[in-house]
Formats: C-alpha cells, structure tokens, sequence
C-alpha cells in the first residue's frame, strides 16, 4: 500500500483523477477518422481521378486511319463502271 502511495505522489497525480481518454476511446476516434478519410478518397477518385484518367487516355488513343485509294485509282474504277456513250442501233439497215 506505501508503494502505491509514494506511486501517487511521486507522479504528481491522484488516484481520483481522470488520466483521459482510454485506449478503447482513442481507437474508436482514430476508427472513425480513418474510415472519413477513405469515404473522401474514394469520393475523390469517383469524381476526379476516372474521370480524368478517361479524357487523358481518349486523348492519346489512335486509330488507324483508313486506307484512302489513290485519286487515279478512283477515277479509273469509276469509269469503268459508267457507260458514257452507247451505240446506235441503225434502224434502216436492219431491215
């Protein structure tokens, strides 16, 4: 019992006094602040970070761009498929 006493006493403190917040009340508000700080980061990465990263990687996305024929070509296979002139048939020197 002197030795809890002189304990007292030497540290300056009472056996009445509250010393704070216990261990279990300290992690109960360490829990919460842990679990706001990741609803605001995941928050953050909803409204921020996808939507960012998805311009960013729309930006630097390429296609191949389409293989365009030559205009000689074009012209060429198109005149192939119109019929400009056609004969006529003489009437007189069928009969």
């Amino acid at each position: 019992m002197a030795v809890m006493l002189d304990f007292f006493f030497y540290n300056e403190i009472s056996p009445r006094e509250k010393l704070g917040p216990t261990g279990r009340t300290i992690e109960a508000n360490l829990k919460k602040r842990i679990n706001a700080v990741i609803a605001i980061m995941r928050d953050m990465e909803k409204t921020q970070t996808k939507p960012t990263v998805a311009m960013i990687e729309s930006l630097f996305q390429t296609e191949e761009p389409k293989k365009k024929p030559l205009i000689l070509e074009k012209k060429f296979v198109e005149e192939k498929k119109e019929v400009r002139f056609r004969e006529k048939k003489n009437q007189k020197n069928e009969l």
